[in-house]
């Protein structure tokens, strides 16, 4: 009976780790706190809870603080220019890193992302540092800095 208990457990916590969408999986990796807070000033936190699939190019804390602050809070307070950065770190299906291809991607806010490959994987000249952390809902890419759209 015990070692069923166990087994049910294991099961339903191994449930509950795959259950989490992009956004939880964002807030329990702990490094992107900004990425969600501006999520959440966008507006975005149902669309990123939503179906999917999403690959996100996520940038860390360390990529925001690369932003001098008084850029940053002035992004924050502009919903729709912060919405159309957001949305272009999104593509609109889950891309693995091993399932990257060199060339270009449809973000979910219009424009195309440039992907490489050579040394690792970049978009927009910007390094992948940490690679498919899956979610419910897709993938999300660790990336050093925060993209622009032109």
């Amino acid at each position: 009976m015990k070692s069923l208990i166990a087994a049910v457990a294991l099961a339903a916590a191994t449930f509950a780790v795959q259950a989490k969408d992009i956004v939880d999986t964002a807030v329990g990796a702990g490094n992107f706190k900004t990425l969600v807070a501006a999520v959440q000033a966008a507006g975005l936190v149902d669309t990123l809870k939503g179906k999917g699939p999403f690959t996100v190019f996520a940038p860390t804390d360390e990529a925001f603080a690369k932003i001098p602050k008084a850029d940053l809070d002035a992004l924050l307070k502009d919903k729709a220019k912060l919405t159309a950065v957001l949305t272009y770190h999104v593509v609109p299906a889950q891309v693995m890193a091993k399932d990257v291809k060199a060339g270009k991607a449809k973000s979910v806010q219009g424009q195309e992302l440039t992907l490489a490959t050579m040394g690792g994987v970049t978009v927009d000249g910007a390094k992948v540092v940490a690679a498919d952390v899956k979610a419910s809902n897709g993938v999300i890419h660790a990336i050093d800095r925060v993209l622009m759209p032109k």
